[in-house]
């Protein structure tokens, strides 16, 4: 495989089933590495910038911890003339120009691609509308770490709106990695037919399987069953609606005993909406009388949930994609 130096990583459709193999095998050696307490160097003298439109917990940490490991400085920077007073094609050149790498979280896919098509470094999307290509590589590692089979063998069945862009990301991740995907929501909420058709012929390489249905009956044999908040930041004005389509869609405890056997996994990018300790978990209850949204607190707690192993390999996986685009990755 040729070296992913100096790539940027804006979606997942961009790498080989290789590659991706490739960075989540070196996302396994570096969270070895930062469990053993060895130093790392990887990144020494490399700068990095963070750009956020966005709010976040996981992605801006896990950039920088991840950097920091391995030796880089961060810039966290939120109040520029990104976009406003400057174009985002100034400012890619500019900032191209100060850093070796620039990772983007916010809305439009295109203002991503731009920075990497104008700064000179490699780019990483830590969020866009379209994709959230490094979440699904910290998923993937945590169903390597908790399923006993390959993914190619793996059965991942993603429940609720099956449009966002982390069900985008698990689908093409899914495809390229040769598993069997189901996406399990209402026919409104499907993902988009030109995505569906542009898998096609992945799945013919890769020997994956992907499915679009509203049948609970599908979720059978699942190795791993996975969710997301059914109102995306910039749709809050949408929770009425949201829960008249995606209530029957609720992963509770029934749902995964449906799956049929005892190892299954649960899944979840975080933040979740499943008790009343949020500001916005407390405001749906008291306008809808809803206690817990897309997941019962109850299989969220339980042992089969993964979402905190999941959340912590956003360090490992995001560490692998810099370390692998800024230096060889050895």
């Amino acid at each position: 495989m040729q070296s992913l130096k100096g790539r940027s990583f804006l979606k997942l459709k961009d790498f080989s089933s290789e590659e991706i193999g490739y960075m989540l095998e070196l996302s396994k050696k570096l969270k070895q590495k930062k469990k053993s307490g060895e130093k790392g160097s990887l990144l020494a003298g490399k700068n990095i910038v963070l750009l956020f439109e966005k709010t976040s917990t996981r992605t801006r940490c896990a950039f920088e911890v991840a950097a920091y490991d391995e030796g880089a400085n961060v810039t966290f920077l939120s109040n520029s003339q990104f976009g406003k007073k400057e174009s985002i094609e100034d400012s890619a050149k500019v900032l191209g120009r100060f850093y070796d790498g620039i990772q983007f979280r916010g809305f439009e896919q295109e203002t991503v691609k731009m920075l990497a098509d104008y700064s000179g470094v490699p780019v990483w999307n830590g969020l866009t509308d379209l994709a959230h290509p490094t979440q699904t590589l910290a998923d993937f590692l945590t169903i390597m770490e908790h399923v006993d089979k390959p993914l190619s063998q793996v059965k991942l069945v993603y429940v609720g709106d099956a449009r966002n862009n982390v069900c985008n990301s698990l689908m093409v991740g899914s495809a390229k990695m040769g598993m069997n995907f189901v996406a399990l929501a209402p026919k409104e909420l499907w993902p988009s037919p030109q995505l569906l058709e542009d898998m096609k012929p992945v799945c013919e390489e890769t020997g994956a399987s992907i499915s679009v249905t509203e049948s609970m009956d599908d979720i059978q044999g699942a190795d791993a069953v996975y969710t997301d908040v059914w109102v995306s930041m910039g749709e809050e004005d949408m929770f009425e609606e949201r829960i008249k389509q995606l209530l029957p869609y609720q992963v509770d405890m029934n749902m995964m005993k449906k799956i049929g056997t005892e190892n299954a996994i649960f899944l979840h990018c975080l933040p979740a909406y499943h008790d009343l300790h949020t500001e916005v978990g407390l405001d749906v209850f008291e306008k809808f009388g809803l206690k817990e949204m897309e997941v019962t607190d109850e299989v969220f707690r339980a042992p089969m949930s993964k979402v905190f192993d999941q959340a912590e390999n956003r360090l490992h996986t995001i560490k692998a994609v810099m370390v692998a685009t800024l230096s060889e990755g050895k």
